[in-house]
């Protein structure tokens, strides 16, 4: 996944062949902002200024800019799997939410 970083926010950056720019939409916001650009500067410039445009209308509001996160969610997964996986956990002593989050934190990391 291509990302860029910027205060602290992160966004995705693909390339829009209608338009011949790349395009890049801020992650983790309570709504939505994006930019555009020709090249990894411009990209970081619409960047910063579309997530201070963003981050004021938030102040103005008083919205939080950031989505808010529970920390659960369901996750559906075939019978079998579910099976196998509450095996592998019993036979190393966790339980199958602590499988799953070690699981997760490797793929983010």
């Amino acid at each position: 996944m291509n990302t860029m970083t910027l205060e602290g926010y992160q966004a995705k950056i693909e390339y829009d062949r209608e338009l011949d720019l790349f395009r890049g939409e801020i992650l983790g916001l309570a709504g939505g902002a994006d930019f555009y650009g020709r090249n990894p500067k411009e990209l970081r410039t619409e960047f910063k200024k579309s997530l201070h445009v963003f981050l004021e209308v938030c102040r103005e509001k008083g919205i939080e800019p950031r989505r808010h996160y529970s920390g659960k969610f369901n996750l559906r997964i075939p019978p079998e799997l579910h099976e196998q996986l509450a095996i592998v956990a019993q036979a190393e002593g966790k339980s199958i939410n602590t499988l799953a989050q070690e699981a997760i934190q490797r793929i983010v990391a």
